[in-house]
């Protein structure tokens, strides 16, 4: 096992880390699945209104690709197809059943047998067409652009992180706890579609358990975060060229890709954190995808203060109301104070104890070290507005990969594409700006630039 020591980045311990138990089970009667989650596909409904649909049978599909395909995490009855302006699809809910029906498919031990029965199909086709028609392709990520990967063509080599370092972000050796048979069967499943290696990365404190896996690299990341990014893995083990093409996968779902692959149904059901200052008790629960945001917060939410309900974790996440539904991306609910009422006496200038800085302006440096356990309170405020983006040197500090970030972000602002590519934009996601967009004294949205421009690449050269 190599081990790649990551320097420039930051931890920001915040207060309301998830207790390491899981605080039941949320199912609502009616959950929706919104195409918007799914970025670079263009879904169209597959279903109408009163249809009945079995737990992964198909609810979209891709208009480019029709093999992608979305299944119904549960099995009911559609309730309604609801369409905006220009009849852009919004979402599709069901009205799901008490007793759940599956759709049935070829079990692992059954593909390959099956595939060398068909003229001309290899096990890698036929088991990539039935992860497709199960709805996992779906959960695949693609670089560049980090968009659901094209079925088009396979990939040069595939990643998954075992450990998040992102603020208030799941503890996986909880979630996986248990799980290193479903684990084992959706790597070695991902170990089929790739020519090149599965690349399987742990932290410094990745339990025992989630260490030892066949047919894939092991190798070990250590330092703050983004030390967690598969970003900054796939920047030290496998660069990417022009042309090329790596897939990423969560850890979890890799695991029900295997269980589904070991039993032949698509149990969606998983493991999400809640947490932040916004939770009485945050802790995990078990749902599905596209439960109703509302049914997670009912019961354990602080009453009587303005909260903001982020989907993911606080620097990547992304801004949600009770009435939305869970991303099938969203690894955790955080729900922190907005803090739109709080009125501080003198406002930055006055010296704290209590707050973090990345900066001397405050105390953070020598309270850390004094008490190294310490958690801080924050707010979804931005303190200050958007000015004049001064080449400073902050974003270095806390960038890891071996990309200039300042000069790349000012080539996608100008939408430059030839210096976009050589700056090394074929390697990154937004997720990877999160930090430079939290120490940036010009306040510039770097992660909403980055998506844009991936876009925008996207759209010319493809």
């Amino acid at each position: 096992m190599n081990t790649f020591k990551i320097k420039q980045g930051l931890d920001i311990k915040m207060e309301g880390k998830a207790a390491t138990e899981i605080d039941g089970y949320e199912f609502s009667d009616k959950i929706a699945l919104v195409p918007d989650n799914y970025l670079g596909l263009t879904l169209k409904p597959a279903v109408k209104q009163g249809d009945r649909v079995k737990a992964g049978g198909v609810v979209m599909f891709d208009k480019n690709f029709p093999e992608l395909k979305i299944v119904a995490p549960k099995s009911g009855v559609i309730d309604e197809v609801a369409r905006g302006n220009k009849r852009k699809l919004l979402y599709i809910s069901i009205l799901t059943d008490k007793k759940q029906e599956y759709e049935v498919f070829p079990t692992w031990n059954k593909i390959a047998g099956q595939a060398r029965n068909d003229n001309g199909t290899t096990e890698r086709e036929y088991l990539y067409a039935i992860i497709l028609n199960a709805g996992f392709g779906a959960l695949i990520r693609q670089r560049p652009y980090d968009i659901v990967a094209m079925p088009n063509r396979f990939p040069k080599a595939i990643f998954v992180s075992a450990f998040d370092t992102a603020p208030l972000a799941p503890d996986y050796n909880f979630v996986m706890k248990g799980q290193k048979s479903n684990l084992q069967a959706g790597l070695s499943a991902l170990a089929k579609l790739t020519d090149g290696k599965v690349f399987y990365s742990v932290g410094k404190n990745t339990a025992d358990e989630l260490r030892t896996f066949k047919d894939v690299e092991i190798n070990e990341f250590d330092g703050p975060h983004p030390a967690g990014n598969v970003s900054v893995q796939i920047n030290r083990l496998a660069p990417i060229n022009k042309g090329e093409v790596v897939w990423t996968m969560n850890i979890e779902d890799v695991a029900l890709l295997g269980k589904f692959l070991l039993t032949g149904k698509t149990d969606f059901t998983k493991i999400i954190a809640l947490a932040g200052e916004g939770f009485e008790k945050p802790s995990y629960i078990s749902t599905v995808t596209g439960v109703q945001i509302a049914d997670i917060l009912h019961y354990n939410i602080y009453k009587g203060i303005k909260l903001r309900y982020i989907a993911g974790n606080p620097l990547t996440g992304e801004k949600v109301l009770e009435n939305d539904f869970l991303s099938p991306f969203a690894p955790q609910i955080t729900a922190i104070p907005e803090g739109d009422s709080t009125h501080e006496l003198l406002g930055w200038i006055m010296p704290r104890f209590d707050s973090f800085s990345t900066t001397n302006l405050y105390f953070t440096k020598i309270l850390q070290k004094i008490c190294p356990k310490k958690r801080f309170s924050f707010d979804a405020r931005i303190l200050g507005g958007e000015r004049a983006f001064i080449m400073s040197g902050e974003y270095e500090k806390v960038f890891p990969l071996d990309i200039m970030p300042e000069q790349l972000v000012k080539a996608m602002i100008v939408k430059n594409i030839d210096k976009m590519e050589q700056l090394g934009a074929y390697e990154v996601a937004p997720e990877d700006f999160a930090l430079c967009e939290f120490v940036c004294t010009s306040k510039i949205p770097v992660q909403k630039i980055v998506r844009e421009s991936l876009d925008y690449m996207r759209k010319e050269l493809e």
